[in-house]
């Protein structure tokens, strides 16, 4: 690349407490809470809510959503995207509870080459209750901890793929597992060497004695429905056509995916952001 020819990054970053739809008893679209998109040029936004209700089925007594982007301050820094999410008090039918849950991932775009450090410090769900039971999370926040080297994908580093295959075969191997969970884990276990995309969570088990089965992140209480632990989606885009190094990484995370079932019927995920900036040339 000539010196003379500068890099110029553009920030792409959102964050939102929950938004959704229901389908049962009643069919009516869960107003998006709390959400905050950042500008291209990078800078600051935050939304905050309070005493939210949705009917008898959901409530949190505040929800605060942040993203940020600015120019890394490190010595021979590129670009640095903050998005954050917190929900306090949520209160789902009276069977899911926490005191406090928050999302958040940061990135490090580089100051030559495109493929971002990614952390996701300052997450976790703090007093994880189902019917008043405690459940326990043992979280495996590290996955990303090494970025590949000479700009490569995480999606074909060896290191990632050894652990996002450990986490889906674990939960793929229970006898009780319900076939669409079956077929969603066996179908990215197939596919974990898709230099596109790839699917895992910052939780490696959830246990306790509460109602319910648990598999790996995934925990499934009846007559309440089923709920996802701190999902996170990564896909790789724009690819270099001489480097074949992706110029786009899309970070997304969702603290907990609600899929309500029974008497309430419904899709509900709650404390989601994501992060997508892109340098150029």
């Amino acid at each position: 690349m000539p010196e003379t020819v500068k890099r110029t990054h553009t920030y792409d970053a959102m964050a939102k407490v929950l938004g959704g739809d229901l389908r049962l008893p009643l069919v009516q679209k869960v107003v998006t809470q709390a959400h905050a998109g950042l500008e291209p040029t990078g800078g600051y936004r935050a939304q905050h809510t309070t005493g939210y209700r949705l009917e008898g089925v959901l409530s949190y007594s505040a929800g605060h959503s942040q993203v940020a982007g600015n120019a890394s301050t490190k010595p021979g820094g590129g670009w640095s995207t903050i998005t954050t999410t917190v929900i306090e008090d949520l209160n789902v039918l009276e069977v899911l509870t926490a005191d406090r849950v928050v999302g958040q991932i940061i990135t490090e775009h580089p100051a030559v080459g495109y493929v971002p450090q990614v952390t996701f410090l300052g997450t976790r769900i703090e007093n994880l209750r189902i019917a008043g039971h405690p459940v326990n999370l043992e979280w495996d926040m590290h996955i990303l901890d090494k970025k590949p080297e000479d700009d490569a994908p995480y999606t074909l580093d060896p290191v990632v793929l050894g652990h996002l295959s450990s986490q889906h075969e674990e939960i793929a191997k229970h006898t009780n597992l319900p076939p669409e969970l079956a077929e969603h884990y066996n179908l990215h276990t197939v596919r974990r060497k898709s230099r596109e995309g790839v699917e895992w969570s910052l939780i490696k088990r959830a246990s306790g004695h509460y109602p319910g089965y648990s598999w790996g992140n995934v925990i499934r209480v009846p007559h309440f429905g089923t709920i996802v632990l701190a999902k996170v989606t990564l896909t790789h885009e724009d690819w270099h056509p001489e480097k074949g190094v992706p110029k786009k990484t899309y970070i997304e995370l969702t603290m907990i995916d609600l899929k309500l079932g029974c008497a309430i019927d419904g899709d509900v995920p709650i404390g989601s952001g994501g992060t997508n900036g892109n340098t150029w040339p």
